[in-house]
């Protein structure tokens, strides 16, 4: 059985990744930050799987956190197959760099790149002794351009930074079985996160050009094809899932409203 790794695996576009990861038959290690109430509910609802969970808390921010969680997650199972980098913190309101604060920068340059590059650090090792490895990053749609996006300076910069970070793991670690591959969400917002695709088949969308928003599910489908034991050719990818949207161009649009 696969054993998975997932940052803030417990809301959002991580609960329905989560979701989709217990249905196919992986064991989860299901990371979270500190909503415990969070927690309680998904050991109720999916307590099916409850053979094949594990929940640690903690800070990815904190590399003495990182590596806690690692250690937990390998001594429960004896593997860490998968590593999903889903956490990533965003600031939405809209701002250009100069009115950031150091605390802002730092808060989106740790949990966006930083994070990532302890947990490769941590998990790799074990990876590389399987000679077998999962590694799924998030970016923005664009980011393996390096484009400028107005108001989101502070995360893109991260983003794009883990963009190259992923493709080049996944060039120094083909030898050992392992892959690196970044998804790209589009236009996910609110309770779309852990919706259904059925769902927002049902819903017009004008912003993206297939005419319905995304879907944690949209997201959870990408996920699933890339971990499986066959996609080994696919590797140092950047895949968009976003419905033809062009999300930086959005955001130029709306500065010029």
């Amino acid at each position: 059985m696969r054993h998975v790794l997932i940052t803030a695996g417990s809301k959002g576009l991580g609960r329905r990744v989560t979701q989709s990861l217990l249905e196919e038959g992986y064991s989860v290690t299901i990371h979270y930050r500190s909503d415990e109430e969070a927690v309680r509910q998904l050991k109720h609802q999916w307590s099916q799987y409850k053979e094949r969970m594990q929940f640690v808390r903690g800070d990815i921010t904190n590399r003495e956190d990182t590596k806690r969680i690692v250690r937990e997650t390998y001594d429960n199972w004896g593997r860490i197959d998968i590593l999903i980098c889903n956490a990533g913190p965003y600031i939405f309101e809209r701002k250009k760099l100069v009115d950031y604060s150091d605390a802002e920068w730092d808060e989106m340059i740790d949990g966006n790149l930083n994070s990532a590059f302890h947990l490769f650090k941590e998990v790799i090792p074990i990876m590389r002794n399987q000679q077998f490895g999962r590694i799924i990053t998030y970016g923005f749609q664009g980011s393996v351009g390096t484009p400028g996006w107005i108001y989101r300076s502070a995360f893109s910069a991260a983003k794009v930074g883990l963009t190259s970070l992923t493709k080049t793991i996944s060039i120094e670690e083909a030898e050992n079985g392992i892959t690196a591959n970044m998804i790209c969400p589009g236009k996910i917002v609110g309770d779309m996160k852990e919706a259904e695709i059925s769902e927002a088949k049902g819903l017009e969308d004008e912003e993206t050009p297939i005419g319905r928003p995304g879907s944690g599910e949209d997201i959870a489908r990408s996920v699933l094809f890339l971990v499986g034991d066959e996609a080994d050719m696919v590797t140092g990818a950047v895949l968009d899932v976003t419905g033809g949207m062009d999300v930086v161009h959005r955001y130029r649009s709306i500065s010029n409203e």
